[in-house]
């Protein structure tokens, strides 16, 4: 099975939000979606990206 390229990042992402911001098992599912929302937001306006020059991907949206 050949993986796209879309489903890679997706996998990528999902591991980078389980080992790095979901940390604690939440109570219900209003809890998680939170905290999904605020580990995304920490993702892209907080964390830097090699990939990105060590900027931010909001950082690189704000830039065009």
């Amino acid at each position: 099975m050949v993986m796209t390229a879309i489903k890679m990042h997706w996998l990528r992402v999902n591991g980078i939000l389980k080992n790095e911001y979901l940390l604690m098992k939440p109570n219900n599912l209003n809890e998680a979606r939170e905290m999904v929302k605020q580990s995304v937001d920490l993702y892209n306006q907080q964390r830097p990206h090699s990939a990105l020059k060590y900027k931010t991907p909001d950082e690189i949206h704000q830039a065009f």
